[in-house]
């Protein structure tokens, strides 16, 4: 493949009107998460300017994470195998059930090195205005779990947003019936920002101050 010049200059804002085939390009990066078109055009030309091979790797690599990865039958972890190594993994306590929103909160968590329990990823959190009720997270499974194994204390790690307030206020509820220790996480997290932006020493300490909610 011939080598592009450089392409590692100021993007032109009509860079896409060169091809059809680039704009499509730039037009699936930009919807990534914080990446508008400028940075996605940058992306795009990059990926021009790379081997063959180097671009067609990372296409393999997107193909493959989405052929190969799916939740954990337990906690709803991203896993290749039917359960995630931390459900799989017998030096965890699984008398402890941390819920979380999604498993990026897994990884900030166990980056604190703090907690051994298991961990139980809801799937986001009830929003009414969007149309998010208790059928549409992992609740039920969460119940399942409880009849099921021998837990006694569920802890909630969801931000302190609305939409998470809510959430583990309605958990709360649904939850005494089954005779578990409920806690939060400290708020050593701040009020209205997401776990995901929150650094480990914070959230460390979040873990280990958390509070009984009974």
């Amino acid at each position: 493949m011939t080598r592009f010049a450089n392409l590692n200059k100021p993007v032109p804002a009509n860079v896409t009107e060169l091809s059809p085939t680039l704009d499509k390009l730039v037009t699936l990066i930009a919807k990534l998460p914080g990446l508008g078109r400028k940075s996605a055009s940058r992306i795009a030309l990059h990926l021009l300017q790379s081997s063959t091979e180097e671009a067609l790797e990372l296409a393999r690599a997107i193909q493959a994470v989405k052929e190969k990865i799916h939740l954990c039958a337990s906690c709803g972890n991203l896993t290749e195998d039917k359960l995630c190594r931390i459900c799989t993994d017998p030096k965890r306590d699984t008398r402890l059930v941390c819920v979380v929103e999604s498993p990026t909160e897994i990884i900030r968590l166990e980056k604190t090195a703090v907690f051994r329990g298991l961990y139980h990823v809801l799937g986001g959190t009830l929003s009414p205005l969007d149309g998010v009720g208790p059928e549409s997270l992992r609740i039920q499974e969460l119940k399942n779990r409880l009849h099921e194994s021998q837990i006694n204390e569920v802890i909630l790690a969801l931000s302190p947003t609305t939409d998470g307030d809510t959430t583990s206020l309605y958990l709360m509820r649904e939850l005494k019936e089954y005779g578990v220790k409920v806690s939060r996480i400290a708020r050593g997290v701040p009020v209205g920002a997401d776990i995901e932006h929150v650094d480990e020493v914070t959230l460390a300490r979040a873990m280990v101050d958390r509070t009984s909610v009974e």
